[in-house]
């Protein structure tokens, strides 16, 4: 039992045995078939899958309760010990070769820590999360999955758009829900114990390149610098990506390095780095451009919950090897989104193989990535952002955004598309000045030699009056169409 249900070893310390809402009037409006077909869900009916998706019944053999977790967290960097899953819960736990997958959800009712909220999610909210993580899945970001989407047949009433608004339950599909705040939780409470739990926990299932088995300093020392790599590597994946969180709260810091959990999101219509998500972030916290520095302020609050468990591990090296994991990852993920290659002399030729093992490519490519870090953890970071041809790519991507910064009619996802025609067809660009484009020509090669279609399929975005002319389609004409065909998937 315990081993099939990885979440039973941490004990009711960890969660909350709950039920689901009641929902009478159900429909299905999504269901991601390719991730059901993985775990054996792609033969359900339709009236099975409201069951199981919209009812709560639990899966066969699977958990036989949903479980709430107990966390806190930092939100805008103030402590709150008041959180947990308010309108959400674990409902199923799957492993491939020991990889652990969670089914959790979102808009499935009051819990213990719903906080005088109804623990409902708007249909509205839930279109935009499908949103997200199917374009952020496209750009190579490593995040959790929409697995399903049942609207409720409830009406809502929300403060910050119009209502009465329609209501859903939403699942997703994730490397597990153990957050930075379930660390500060069993802080918050002094206990050594549970904390340490949770590092053995996450070594076991989402880091198994580290030995359990070494003593608790070096296990300390070896988790703590993978996860500042992970984390490093989902932050430079938004900045590439253009992508604003919105709320990068310590509750919303998954352990695994994988994003989750969207709300007012955004992606840059164009180059800003002031461009806030969340109307209520009045003082640009989780701005655009702040987004590295709030990554590692989130990192040293788990630092401090690791030190409080082992005194004497040596954690001081976070804001180097943050820096550095970042600024090496941040230049490989661009200059892989322009399809170039940085070029180098015969002396630096191990330094570009290094470079190039770098992220996306590190992860496991199946239906759902996988990340190793084993091999990423062994390349020499240091040599690699100190090195010549490092300097140059550093110059060409400061050259990019400085041609990008200021000018509104410069989109941002569309600058990426610019620079992939010019450097595939000659083709004329406006975005880029004489200087840039000369860096780009002197100092890179192509990767690959793509055809006109595969470099139109680099030509999307989302940012928000999309989201909201596919919302509208919905919320008034009950047309669904266009969001089947943004994110290409069958109609239900």
């Amino acid at each position: 039992m315990t081993q099939k249900f990885p979440l039973l070893e941490l004990g009711d310390e960890f969660y909350t045995p709950v039920k689901g809402g009641a929902f009478s009037h159900l429909q299905v409006r999504y269901r991601n078939q390719t991730q059901a077909q993985r775990f054996d869900l792609n033969q359900l009916s339709d009236s099975e899958w409201l069951q199981h998706f919209g009812q709560f019944l639990p899966l066969n053999n699977n958990l036989s309760t949903p479980l709430a977790m107990k966390y806190h967290g930092h939100q805008f960097q103030h402590y709150n010990p008041n959180l947990g899953d308010g309108r959400g819960f674990v409902f199923a736990q799957f492993l491939e070769n020991q990889h652990l997958f969670e089914l959790g959800t979102k808009g499935s009712g009051q819990t213990p820590y719903s906080r005088r909220g109804d623990g409902r999610l708007t249909l509205k909210g839930a279109v935009r999360e499908l949103l997200a993580t199917d374009f952020l899945e496209k750009q190579n970001v490593l995040t959790s999955k929409t697995f399903s989407i049942v609207e409720t047949g409830e009406t809502l009433e929300r403060h910050d758009e119009p209502s009465p608004t329609r209501s859903a339950v939403l699942f997703r599909l994730s490397r597990g829900h153990i957050r930075i705040g379930n660390f500060q939780r069993a802080h918050y409470f002094q206990s050594q114990q549970n904390i340490l739990k949770l590092v053995d926990y996450s070594v076991k299932y989402f880091y198994p390149e580290i030995s359990n088995n070494m003593d608790g300093k070096a296990k300390i020392e070896q988790f703590f610098d993978a996860v500042t790599l992970r984390m490093a590597d989902l932050c430079a994946s938004y900045m590439v990506a253009g992508f604003v969180h919105g709320v990068l709260n310590t509750d919303n810091m998954n352990i695994s390095g994988e994003s989750f959990d969207y709300g007012p999101y955004r992606f840059l219509p164009c180059y800003d780095p002031h461009f806030t998500a969340a109307y209520f972030d009045h003082e640009g916290l989780y701005c655009f451009g702040q987004q590295p520095p709030t990554f590692l302020w989130n990192l040293t609050e788990l630092r401090k919950t690791l030190l409080f468990a082992q005194p004497d591990a040596d954690l001081t090296n976070l804001e180097r090897h943050f820096t550095t994991y970042f600024n090496v990852l941040f230049t490989s993920r661009f200059f892989k989104k322009m399809n170039l290659t940085p070029l180098v002399n015969s002396s630096e030729s191990q330094t570009l193989k290094a470079f190039q093992k770098i992220s996306p490519s590190y992860y496991n490519e199946n239906s759902h990535p996988i990340l190793d870090t084993k091999e990423i953890l062994s390349l020499p970071f240091e040599e690699i952002s100190q090195s010549v041809f490092f300097s140059h790519t550093q110059r060409i991507i400061e050259n990019y955004f400085q041609d990008l910064y200021g000018d509104k009619n410069k989109k941002f996802e569309a600058s990426f598309f610019e620079l992939l025609k010019w450097t595939h067809n000659s083709a004329t660009t406006t975005f880029f000045s004489p200087k840039t484009l000369n860096l780009i020509n002197t100092h890179t090669s192509l990767t690959d030699r793509l055809d006109d279609a595969q470099i139109n399929t680099r030509n999307e975005s989302l940012i928000i009056e999309e989201i909201e002319s596919i919302w509208s389609e919905i919320e008034l004409k009950d047309n669904w169409g266009p969001l089947y065909k943004k994110i290409k998937a069958e109609p239900i």
